[in-house]
């Protein structure tokens, strides 16, 4: 007998794994064979993601603060990501950056890129006219996110085939299905290593040649030092499109199973706003967060205790779904109130690029809603990318009747209504 959660990790259940929570929160935290803690109902994730005994430095545990990669002076190994730090060090890092992405700092850097990231859209729209098939991952939810995050870290766009491989890496070592926490970490030690000693050369560049961009940005502020502007430009490259891919496909292929609200996204571009909260909540791009918790003494909740230095799983897509939360929770409804979802986390590590993906999504889906004439998928379900924490379709085939020009009007469309 294999328990709800390793039939979830299963990739037989990628593409719909929803009916297995329901199973999972009948134990709200449920102790797994591999010792590890999965806490999968909303109330108990939300208490964990706010509690100081929780800890997201892997370094706790003895036998990841052990793990040396092999020396390498061109590709020392990085420090931990401010994700997988706790305070004083994570409080310290994140305002380093956020001192330069958003208020009070930096205020208007997010809603400044309205009109870049809008104009990024319609080329990649443009680029489809003559198409009747589309690709929504590779032709569009891939290349837009790639595209904002290089022009706002500052990392050349034709670097991306490089990047992008010590990306798929990287994301594959939170999948627990591909070895040991041990085996997972060196090899993102690894790759992390690899990926600094790239940054490493482009922050020499902007230390010469100071841009409009974060890197330059934080090679010339005085506080952090170079290590800790390495691991922090490294997790926003990564985190800062892989995710958003994830939200962009997720949300097409929702829209197409349920046209009514595709329709009224066409007719009402300001719905957008309330259609994303709802992705996030419904169909999310992360189902676990990256960094797995580790408890920092017993920690009793939901009347079971978590022993102090057990690895904590949260299982935050199945908490966004749990019906003492949301009513009639499987239901795919933009007008949801008090959507209060678990889509960026809680807590300390809350989503520091949510007001970035929210917008590059609100965009991206209220234009395809209005250019694309007659989309209907192709497969589905479509092929999902193989981990089970970073969920989303691996490509999205749509076949469409036409492209619309970018200024052309709203017109009735049909559609099927419930």
């Amino acid at each position: 007998m294999t328990t709800a959660y390793e039939r979830f990790l299963d990739y037989a259940n990628r593409a719909d794994p929803y009916p297995l929570f329901p199973e999972l929160r009948e134990t709200p935290v449920a102790r797994q064979p591999d010792g590890s803690y999965v806490v999968s109902t909303y109330r108990e994730i939300v208490a964990l993601l706010h509690d100081p005994r929780v800890s997201s430095d892997l370094r706790n545990l003895p036998e990841i603060a052990n793990i040396r990669i092999a020396p390498d002076d061109a590709a020392p190994q990085l420090p931990p990501e401010f994700i997988r730090r706790d305070p004083p060090d994570h409080d310290r890092l994140r305002a380093m950056v956020m001192k330069h992405f958003g208020p009070p700092g930096a205020p208007g850097r997010v809603a400044g890129m309205e009109p870049r990231i809008l104009q990024i859209t319609t080329e990649l729209i443009d680029r489809l006219a003559d198409r009747h098939r589309i690709d929504i991952v590779d032709d569009f939810a891939y290349p837009l996110p790639v595209t904002v995050i290089c022009e706002l870290l500052g990392v050349p766009r034709e670097d991306e085939p490089l990047f992008h491989r010590w990306s798929q890496i990287a994301v594959g070592t939170n999948d627990p299905t591909t070895g040991s926490l041990v085996e997972r970490n060196r090899r993102r030690f690894e790759t992390m290593a690899q990926l600094g000693r790239y940054l490493d050369g482009l922050a020499d560049a902007h230390l010469r040649a100071p841009g409009d961009d974060l890197l330059s940005a934080l090679v010339t502020d005085d506080e952090p030092a170079r290590p800790d502007v390495l691991s922090t430009a490294a997790l926003l490259l990564i985190a800062g499109h892989e995710t958003t891919v994830n939200l962009i496909a997720n949300g097409m292929l929702t829209l197409l199973r349920h046209p009514h609200v595709l329709d009224r996204l066409r007719r009402e571009p300001g719905y957008a706003v309330k259609v994303v909260e709802e992705l996030l909540r419904y169909e999310p791009p992360i189902h676990m967060p990256g960094p797995r918790r580790t408890a920092l003494a017993d920690i009793t909740i939901a009347g079971t205790t978590i022993p102090k230095g057990s690895v904590i799983v949260l299982v935050l897509a199945s908490g966004s779904r749990d019906p003492a939360r949301f009513a009639d929770p499987d239901r795919f409804d933009p007008d949801r109130p008090d959507n209060q979802h678990l889509g960026f986390g809680g807590g300390i590590h809350y989503c520091f690029g949510a007001p970035l993906a929210r917008l590059e999504t609100r965009l991206a889906l209220g234009e395809l809603a209005r250019r694309l004439s007659g989309p209907r998928l192709v497969t589905d379900p479509p092929p999902y990318r193989p981990t089970p924490n970073l969920r989303g379709p691996e490509h999205l085939l749509i076949d469409v009747d036409g492209i619309r020009a970018a200024d052309d009007p709203v017109r009735p469309e049909r559609v099927l209504h419930p």
